[in-house]
């Protein structure tokens, strides 16, 4: 492959604009792919007999689970292969995964497809990541991360006024269908099949040096796939018992152990929701990620130390994730509510959600990017102040409008809500690269969106669907989401007094673990 042309010179401010818009383009087409699913999920309820826990299933755990696990070994890949040929190859996937979605006649169809987005867009943030920091020096990277993160909020904002717009346009031209094709498939098809042509603008981009930024030049990897391939089986059921086993006795009996604990916590789940396709996935993802770590501290103990025992990357991940479990399932469900609940139009709610989301989301990201680098030049730990300040803001507006009965009370707080709840992840997602080498920057950021998607998108989405679908009330659900707030606080509270040092000792703590520096 000739694209991804390696450059060793030091960008232009230009440049380094250029691609960071580039990748925000991405981003958004991303989240534009996932998020669509919100405004057609009274067409998929209808057309494909799914209930209220389904589809909180498809738009999270399908979805979630498998970009949380491949993100792992993409993120390795990120760190080793040439990051621009990687993002590349993953946007052409999810696209195409995309547009067969629009193919879907079942659910499990539209599952199937919906897990094959989650693997390619699993190569996305990895890639942007670690690019980003070797694009901008330390002093901006929240800022640059604010920028990149922004296309989440205009994608999620767009999806839902450009899908209601394809459903309506559609089911008013062909209202029988056109080739057995109807409203929500053509939506599915008409945001697909873009990216397809896109993915050939990303491949154009120049890759920097790793480490360049930081003056901590990285060596290229040899075989890096073989990187790769070893992550993937690390992970993969049953391969990663061949591979615990090839650790020794110990290693594959403690992984055993984890196996029957992790299975019998979800048969009791099954027993209890009757949900088994979710904890099913679940538990496999759980599984899996568990077998990654224990293989992770023989096979790179330097990047097992920097993350998995770093307690400041712990409080960090597990605090956002917390913040997460609520944003996305607010995000997801908005749209459904107010047409179920308040008896919105589709058409006009997709436009005041998503345009009042995707200003929100926009605003909050690059204010709380540029607020965080500002505060944190003047305190190692002042991106934090902004963390415990998303965790804490949104919590009136959206105690407000999802207990409202005015329409128009919705609209209006609904921009505060995600205003408030945006601007913390520049400040997670700069953090979680400034506790890690260069070389861990994509392991770090695909362990760190782990967080986002086991704990947020594949638990949140589901959890006010399957509280819906038993209380008959989504209000009550998605409030109830909100007990889980006061320990994201606690997190980000330990992680402000631990920071400072975590950060002073990192190239100590690598050396110590077998790191040559």
């Amino acid at each position: 492959m000739k694209f991804g042309k390696i450059s060793r010179e030091h960008p232009s401010t230009a440049y380094r604009n250029y691609v960071l818009g580039v990748f925000s383009l991405i981003y958004a087409l991303n989240f534009i792919d996932r998020q669509i699913i919100s405004v057609l999920a009274l067409d998929l309820k209808r057309d494909l007999g799914l209930s209220d826990a389904d589809l909180g299933f498809l738009y999270g755990t399908a979805f979630g689970v498998f970009y949380a696990l491949f993100g792992i070994p993409m993120g390795r890949l990120a760190d080793s292969w040439n990051r621009i040929r990687l993002v590349t190859i993953g946007f052409a996937f999810w696209s195409l995964m995309t547009t067969l979605s629009g193919f879907a006649r079942t659910g499990v169809q539209l599952t199937l497809a919906r897990i094959g987005v989650g693997v390619g867009e699993a190569t996305a943030s990895p890639c942007a990541y670690s690019l980003i920091s070797d694009y901008f020096p330390k002093n901006r990277r929240a800022t640059a991360i604010a920028l990149y993160t922004a296309g989440m909020y205009i994608g999620s904002g767009a999806s839902l006024f450009i899908g209601a717009k394809i459903v309506e346009v559609w089911n008013d031209a062909f209202p029988e269908g056109w080739q057995g094709i109807v409203g929500w498939q053509a939506a599915f098809m008409a945001v697909g099949l873009p990216g397809l042509a896109l993915a050939c603008l990303v491949a154009t981009l120049r890759e920097p040096v790793r480490g360049l930024s930081d003056g901590i030049e990285q060596p290229p990897v040899e075989r890096p796939f073989r990187g790769f391939l070893d992550e993937l089986l690390t992970m993969v059921p049953p391969f990663c018992l061949f591979t615990a086993a090839r650790r020794g006795r110990g290693p594959l009996l403690v992984n055993i152990a984890a196996a029957t604990l992790i299975s019998l916590i979800a048969l009791g789940l099954i027993a209890w929701t009757g949900d088994k396709l979710q904890w099913v996935a679940v538990g496999i993802g759980v599984y899996a990620i568990f077998s990654w770590v224990a293989a992770l501290k023989s096979r790179d103990r330097p990047a097992w130390t920097l993350i998995w025992k770093t307690p400041s990357f712990l409080y960090l991940t597990i605090g956002h994730g917390l913040t997460s479990f609520v944003n996305y399932a607010v995000i997801f469900w908005s749209l459904p509510y107010v047409e179920s609940e308040l008896g919105a139009d589709r058409a006009e709610a997709a436009f005041f959600i998503g345009g009042a989301g995707a200003v929100a989301g926009f605003v909050g990201l690059i204010f709380g990017g540029r607020f965080a680098d500002f505060l944190r030049e003047r305190h190692p730990s002042g991106r934090v102040m902004v963390m415990i300040a998303g965790a804490i803001l949104p919590f009136v507006p959206l105690t407000v409008i999802f207990t409202t009965g005015s329409l128009g009370v919705f609209y209006v707080l609904y921009f505060p809500m995600i205003l408030f709840g945006s601007i913390t992840l520049p400040s997670a997602g700069a953090t979680s690269q400034d506790l890690v080498l260069p070389r861990m920057r994509g392991l770090a950021s695909a362990t760190f969106l782990l967080s986002l998607t086991m704990i947020g998108l594949a638990l949140g989405p589901y959890s006010v669907g399957a509280i819906s679908s038993a209380t008959g009330s989504m209000s009550t659900a998605i409030l109830s989401l909100m007990a889980v707030l006061p320990v994201s606080i606690l997190m980000f509270v330990l992680l402000y007094l631990r920071l400072p040092k975590a950060e002073e000792t990192l190239v100590e703590r690598a050396r110590q673990a077998g790191e040559q520096l």
